[in-house]
């Protein structure tokens, strides 16, 4: 343990862990959604949910492969709207229930909410869940005849044919029945425990008990004491904890595990790949590009960075400390409001326009608050409404980047609307693309207006480390969850097996100029993730790869590249990555893209030596 903090630096601890005068944060306004939780509106969509899945089934059920050798009767088109429809309402309620939960999942009344919904919502689509199994079971020729021939149906050719793409590890329909009803107290279950332990969590930093997420802060402060009172903080708390993320993550996998044997994937990363519409192939060829590069990139910068600091090498506290360079003033929510906005308006006034509804309309829940979800993120709810934002701010210059983020998703998320319910959302890679893109634009906007040598590599340095952070860190991540379901295969992982798998990745991705100190090997447990969402980081390399590669195309072209970037967000799910990036002239199959993605980094690096 560090000495004890001298009362200067516990005053900067209790000013971190404390409400500051960050202005007039919002809280989101979920009255565009329901009313509140005991309204007569839910209640009524509740019960309709049930009552019209119900009445879907006994209509339809039997029946697709009939009609669709019916074709150009357009009953296909009719159930598609009716099943549409439903998915649309069991969303907004589904949608509701998740979003009030993440307000406060310390909150009982809150959490019985969310419980009920998702045993209610899944009741109702288990009555649902016959429609996408038979339609794959139509054969091949009628299903194409009924989509020439009926254009209600035919206009969810997209969806159709993508769905059809999961027919090879399709199981029998009481099987699927079986996996879907025990969601609730399988999966389900789990990743709520996770959470609801997650915010319990408290770290004691200078005296102060706090959330995780002014703790994680911490590891940004400009006093290295400080950095290493928090990192100690929350060993110790996860120390403690370590037994139950164990158990859940070992549970987790165990429960992929026996879903992708019955399904017939071959790979443990294999089902991710197809929900991202993504070859194996084009994943593998991005995964072994960053892990070639960790040398030129990320044990490059951290050298350099050890040596600004003053450090041979630094501990795992210091690689997100703060270089001298690096203004400490807390930045006010206006001031991020407007950095944003002005980005997004020289980009394109109508991108600009969509993110100030967020402001404008209360869209965003932006304070940190005890017993609110960690992190941040944006909710598409259903195209009938809205997205929502998530927020933790504390006015880092890393949490205006995570509100241009965001907003990248919102309005991304808006555009998509349009191809309704079931054609708007996109592949978590592909979902990544416009919330890095904002991110871009708002460091670019901010850099160019820089004149001053100094702060200009402060806002670099601080570039390459978020973007080896989206890049490095996150295929490390990825090639981690390889290990855990990998091993977890043979037999159940101690606590100590994960973090040996942790420190194997983050020792080969950091690179010898960070030391990796006690306490680092429990830092696994915190990464939601990997309990919610398996294999999912890979999508933020994807996204932040190909960003770079599209940003180089927006820098040098002279027009028409803003339409051909909205054209691509209104997609949605509609069209393949390759379809997305031909117009741009990139092709995600050729390793040149992420050759071409990963040399961005490495010239931010190679002007921060100039810099020096």
């Amino acid at each position: 343990m560090p000495s004890p903090l001298d009362p200067k630096a516990r005053a900067a601890v209790t000013e971190a862990a404390a409400a500051r005068s960050l202005g007039d944060l919002p809280e989101w306004n979920l009255a565009d959604l329901y009313p509140g939780m005991d309204s007569p509106e839910l209640k009524a969509d509740i019960a309709r949910a049930d009552a019209d899945a119900v009445t879907f089934e006994t209509r339809w059920k039997g029946r697709l492969a009939d009609e669709a050798g019916l074709g150009d009767k357009g009953s296909l088109g009719v159930a598609m709207r009716e099943y549409e429809a439903l998915e649309e309402l069991i969303g907004r309620i589904a949608s509701y229930a998740s979003l009030t939960y993440a307000g406060d999942t310390s909150d009982p009344k809150r959490a019985k909410l969310f419980g009920d919904v998702q045993e209610k919502m899944t009741d109702a689509g288990s009555h649902l869940l016959f429609f996408t199994l038979e339609l794959n079971l139509v054969d091949d020729a009628l299903i194409g005849s009924a989509l020439d021939a009926d254009p209600a149906f035919g206009h969810y050719r997209p969806w159709v044919l993508d769905l059809r793409k999961d027919k090879p590890y399709q199981l029998e329909d009481r099987v699927e029945q079986l996996f879907h009803e025990k969601s609730v107290t399988g999966r389900g279950a789990w990743n709520r425990l996770f959470d609801e332990t997650m915010t319990d969590l408290r770290f004691e930093v200078g005296g102060e008990e706090l959330l995780l997420e002014p703790t994680l802060n911490l590891l940004q402060h400009p006093d290295e004491p400080v950095r290493h009172e928090a990192a100690d903080a929350l060993a110790k708390t996860l120390r403690r904890n370590l037994r139950t993320f164990t158990l859940i993550t070992n549970t987790l996998a165990k429960d992929k595990e026996i879903s992708d044997r019955w399904r017939g994937f071959e790979d443990i990363a294999d089902s991710r790949h197809l929900a991202n519409r993504v070859e194996r192939g084009v994943v593998d060829a991005l995964s072994a590009a960053v892990t070639d590069a960790y040398p030129r990139l990320s044990h490059r910068y951290y050298a350099m960075k050890a040596k600004w600091l003053g450090m041979d090498t630094m501990s795992h506290w210091d690689r997100n400390a703060p270089l001298p360079e690096t203004p400490q003033a807390a930045i006010g929510w206006d001031e991020a409001r407007n950095t944003v906005l002005s980005a997004y308006n020289q980009f394109s006034p109508d991108m600009a326009d969509i993110a100030r509804r967020f402001f404008d309309r209360r869209w965003i829940d932006a304070p940190v608050r005890p017993g609110k979800a960690p992190g941040a993120f944006a909710h598409p709810t259903v195209p009938s409404a809205h997205p929502y934002v998530l927020l933790n701010y504390m006015g880092k210059p890393r949490d205006v980047m995570t509100l241009a983020h965001e907003l990248g998703h919102g309005v991304h998320q808006v555009l998509a609307g349009g191809q309704g319910a079931l054609m708007a959302s996109t592949p978590l890679t592909l979902a990544e693309t416009a919330s890095v893109f904002g991110e871009m634009l708002t460091f670019r906007s901010l850099l160019d207006r820089t004149t001053d040598r100094r702060e200009r590599k402060a806002m670099l340095a601080q570039k390459v480390e978020d973007m080896i952070n989206t890049v490095v860190r996150q295929i490390a991540f990825y090639q981690m969850e390889r290990k855990i379901h990998g091993e977890r295969r043979k037999g159940e992982l101690t606590s100590d097996r994960i973090g040996q798998f942790w420190l194997e990745v983050q020792a080969e991705s950091l690179g010898p100029a960070i030391k990796l100190q006690d306490g680092y090997e429990v830092f696994w447990a915190y990464i939601p993730h990997f309990i919610h969402s398996p294999f999912y980081v890979y999508a933020y390399a994807f996204g932040d790869c190909l960003v770079n590669s599209l940003y180089a195309v927006y820098r040098n072209s002279e027009r028409g590249f803003q339409e051909k970037y909205f054209e691509m967000l209104r997609a949605g799910g509609t069209k393949h990555h390759s379809e997305l990036l031909k117009p741009f002239g990139l092709d995600a199959t050729e390793p040149s893209f992420w050759q071409g993605g990963l040399a961005v980094i490495g010239s931010m690096i190679d002007e921060l030596e100039t810099l020096g």
